[in-house]
């Protein structure tokens, strides 16, 4: 007799496996269907859990961008605080066996979680196979056969993949997405990016760091249009002229030409002129595509537009009763955590309570160093929408916990309605935004004004205090500048 839950959720990425656990801890039965297998490296070939987020994303970008930063901390800034380091060897292979470990601990984890809440792990890949007696058919196929169980609802989060450049092969060895930049064996002299969004800076950046020469191209205009103009403005400085990040805008892609042992792009300058890259390895970091092919969509009438994503409500519900879509599958910021919310509020909708996601209040954030955070609007979203605002800022070179942790570079801008002083927007570069971001979160949930923000005791000496110092600047009285 074939298995029977009340939710079954295709995807085990963070917006599945969150609502499979809420799922379970609000007494449903629950189970989670996922195919992936571990990637060269530690545990080759092994399944797990976690999606593409937490085994070749999220987690292990982290974990290298870490490890780059505190080599590059050694070769140079540590010498500002007195320590003198001499013979310093870079042991690449150390460095990956740290990051695969964190990510089988991490992966692992949520095998733990399954078991601690009774969610089942159906492993294979799920495709929608049709109504049933007992509400939808889902078919799991895998390396031990087929089987097909019944669920009341069904949660699609089959995630994203990386979307790769026509007639140009990924063997993730000399052309790489972000799978493959993950897992270099060895450090190029010359490395080609294509792509000047969060993948590209991040990856790029934590290479530079171990020594490669980084070009990156871009066929946008602008450098990271979708964050505030001022700061992208002052991070293209900071990126380009003070750690010599190579980043060309307004590029078109000619060819991409792999021969023995390196790569060619040829390519047209924003002034039109013919140009070429040569380089040893190349990532191609030009976006994420919705994961909809074999999910059997069409033939159960499910609706995925023109870009593959399933269409949805605002509570993630498609055209068919009782399937749901969430995380990177549907529309909205391709972003774990915005995926992690979706999941609890349909787990939630599915147990009949009132679960919502506030997508106004999203962070967002580039790891970069400094890193980039912002929730809101951003001030040319503001003037194109005609609203009055006010407008405050403070840099973390007045900052004594900036200076003393010797990172010093950015600010804080806050974004106020002129006659309410509603906070709109923050805007966060510099040291540890992803943690000040938070603040500013919860400031706009609960509809704070720049005037609570600034009303509110910092701890001394803090970053969060250049968060006070900008809220205080709305009214142009920063105490500190």
């Amino acid at each position: 007799m074939a298995q029977s839950f009340d939710v079954v959720v295709i995807g085990s990425g963070p917006a599945g496996y969150i609502a499979a656990i809420r799922a379970a801890q609000l007494g449903l039965a629950a189970a989670c269907v996922e195919d992936w297998k571990a990637p060269k490296g530690a545990g080759e070939g092994a399944l797990r859990l976690g999606g593409t987020c937490l085994n070749v994303g999220c987690i292990p970008s982290k974990a290298l961008l870490e490890s780059s930063e505190n080599y590059e901390r050694v070769m140079g800034p540590f010498k500002e605080h007195g320590i003198i380091a001499t013979g310093v060897k870079l042991d690449l292979a150390t460095m990956m066996d740290r990051k695969d470990k964190i990510v089988t601990k991490m992966t692992s984890g949520i095998a733990g979680l399954f078991k601690k809440n009774k969610v089942t792990w159906l492993q294979g890949r799920g495709k929608l196979a049709g109504a049933g007696a007992e509400g939808w058919q889902v078919q799991v196929s895998g390396d031990k056969g087929s089987e097909t169980v019944a669920a009341k609802h069904v949660i699609v989060a089959s995630g994203s993949k990386a979307r790769h450049l026509p007639d140009v092969p990924v063997d993730n060895v000399t052309i790489c997405d972000n799978e493959g930049a993950l897992a270099f064996d060895s450090i190029p002299e010359r490395l080609g990016v294509i792509g000047a969004g969060v993948i590209g800076l991040e990856l790029g950046s934590v290479w530079r760091r171990l020594g490669s020469k980084v070009k990156i191209v871009e066929a946008l205009p602008a450098f990271l249009g979708a964050a505030d103009q001022s700061v992208a403005a002052e991070a293209w400085k900071i990126f380009t002229k003070g750690q010599g990040l190579d980043i060309e805008l307004g590029i078109k892609i000619k060819s991409v030409k792999k021969g023995r042992k390196d790569v060619t792009i040829e390519y047209e300058g924003s002034d039109g002129a013919a140009k070429k890259l040569e380089c040893d390895r190349l990532i191609v970091s030009i976006g994420r595509v919705p994961n909809t092919d074999g999910l059997g969509a069409a033939d159960v009438g499910l609706k995925v537009d023109a870009r593959g994503f399933v269409e949805v409500d605002g509570h993630c519900r498609t055209n068919l009763a009782n399937v749901w879509a969430i995380g990177d599958v549907v529309r909205g910021p391709m972003l774990a955590h915005k995926g992690e919310e979706e999941g609890v509020m349909v787990a939630e909708l599915i147990a009949g309570q009132k679960g919502h996601v506030n997508y106004d209040t999203i962070p967002w954030v580039i790891y970069t160093a400094p890193e980039i955070a912002w929730v809101g609007k951003t001030e040319q979203q503001l003037k194109a929408e005609g609203t009055a605002y006010r407008s405050g800022r403070f840099p973390f070179a007045y900052n004594g916990r900036a200076l003393g942790k010797g990172e010093s570079e950015g600010f804080v801008k806050i974004l106020a309605d002129e006659k309410t002083d509603k906070v709109l927007g923050v805007h966060v570069l510099g040291a540890l935004a992803s943690e000040m971001i938070a603040e500013a979160v919860m400031a706009m949930e609960f509809s704070a004004s720049s005037e609570d923000i600034a009303r509110i005791c910092h701890a001394h000496p803090s970053m969060s205090e250049v968060m006070h110092e900008a809220a205080l600047a709305v009214d142009k009285r920063s105490l500190n500048s």
